[in-house]
């Protein structure tokens, strides 16, 4: 009755590792409803680029959208166009420079409170420096630490909840504790954002951030974005800017922390470059091998590492035949786990990157196509200055030999990970 529900709620990893001898097309099943797993990059390519065969609808698309409205990431094929013309201006090549200097700030903000010898749960810090990132560069006017604090709290509850409520929506009908916070966190979220954009609708004044673009947005009949409208953008960039790029961080650190020698080829790169200097933005493009730390934790750990697509007509897949409304998953996960696409895959090797000839469709962890990621830049930027920052100057040991267990959600990101600190 339950299919591979159990397998996909608590060990999902584990549970397409073990799809990968099956082909190119593996048929798994969530209680009474059938998805088909695809990795093969040309199946993938396919899937992400055919969009006539293919929507962003379903049950795991209802279920974030009841998160994050109908934002960038989740609106429909025939609506996603305009949305990204509307958010193109907030990641526009110049406004680089003004959110690395963000970045940097807040990554010494967080650092600044940590202790030789003392211990803190990288995952949980992760989060927290990306979360004070998004809302910097979102809201520059800034919003009160308190009112910070609670969204980041909601969004937490909310991002553990919602994998669960895809995986099994029958969880919403069933009256439960966990069911009364997932609901009290989004109240608390949605109330949140509204009052940002409704203070910065109020003030009328143009701060030069992500929001201020947002307001000042017009569509080819001179249509601003509606209140709703906003906050549902300013949840995507949220998600995006925060939950995505702290889960590469995280894992970065656990990784390097697991091989001494490649934290040992990262170290030499950051002394010989910086000086013992702090780490801005124009220092990124002479640390390749750091950008090649931020490359491989993305290809072992993509954040991205099940997205999902509708068929919307028959269709054929690898010889397969599809109705309309089945489910397909692009698991990019097991994509870049391909061996003939990485030797040695399962290895942590950031040295793979330098000179490799990658082959076309390897490696997507911003996805593909017209829906690919419209902050990539943005996130990279920010996992590469915060693992420079914090290698630079501090040596992590984890507390615990064994390796993380990845918390199921929607973003791949690993469970605990408490490391003891050391000051190099």
């Amino acid at each position: 009755m339950l299919g591979h529900l159990p397998h996909l709620a608590g060990r999902p990893l584990a549970f397409l590792d073990s799809l990968s001898g099956h082909g190119d097309v593996v048929r798994v099943r969530m209680g009474t409803r059938t998805a088909h797993v695809v990795s093969h990059p040309a199946l993938v390519r396919r899937v992400l680029t055919d969009r006539r065969s293919f929507d962003r609808s379903g049950v795991l698309y209802e279920k974030v959208r009841a998160l994050l409205g109908n934002g960038l990431a989740t609106c429909p094929n025939a609506e996603h166009r305009d949305q990204r013309r509307a958010l193109q201006p907030a990641f526009h090549p110049s406004l680089m420079d003004r959110y690395a200097a963000v970045m940097t700030a807040e990554t010494a903000a967080l650092t600044a409170r940590w202790r030789p010898g003392a211990v803190v749960d990288v995952t949980e810090e992760a989060f927290r420096l990306t979360t004070a990132v998004a809302v910097r560069t979102l809201f520059s006017a800034g919003i009160a630490p308190g009112a910070a604090e609670e969204l980041r709290e909601a969004l937490e509850v909310l991002l553990r909840g919602v994998y669960t409520r895809v995986v099994a929506p029958a969880v919403d009908r069933a009256p439960s504790p966990s069911r009364r916070r997932y609901r009290r966190a989004l109240t608390r979220w949605r109330t949140g954002v509204a009052a940002i954009v409704a203070a910065y609708r109020a003030a009328g004044v143009d701060h030069g951030d992500a929001l201020s673009l947002l307001l000042a947005v017009r569509d080819e009949h001179g249509r601003a974005l509606s209140d709703v409208e906003l906050g549902d953008q300013v949840a995507t960039l949220v998600l995006a800017g925060a939950e995505t790029t702290s889960s590469v961080v995280a894992w970065a650190l656990r990784l390097l922390a697991d091989h001494p020698g490649a934290t040992a080829r990262l170290h030499g790169e950051l002394d010989t470059v910086l000086a013992g200097d702090p780490v801005t933005g124009v220092d990124l493009p002479r640390l390749p091998y750091t950008r090649d730390v931020v490359r491989e934790a993305l290809r072992l750990y993509p954040p991205a590492w099940a997205i999902t697509r509708t068929a919307t007509r028959e269709t054929e897949l690898a010889g397969k035949v599809l109705p309309p409304g089945s489910v397909v998953i692009c698991c990019l996960y097991l994509l870049h786990r391909r061996p003939e696409l990485f030797p040695d895959p399962a290895r942590f090797d950031p040295g793979r990157w330098a000179g490799a000839d990658v082959p076309r469709d390897a490696w997507l962890p911003f996805g593909l196509g017209a829906t690919k990621c419209v902050g990539d830049v943005f996130g990279s930027t920010e996992a590469g200055l915060a693992i420079a920052a914090i290698a630079s100057r501090w040596r992590l040991t984890p507390v615990s030999p064994r390796p993380p267990r990845p918390v199921p959600r929607i973003v791949l990101s690993p469970g605990p990970q408490p490391m003891r600190l050391a000051e190099r």
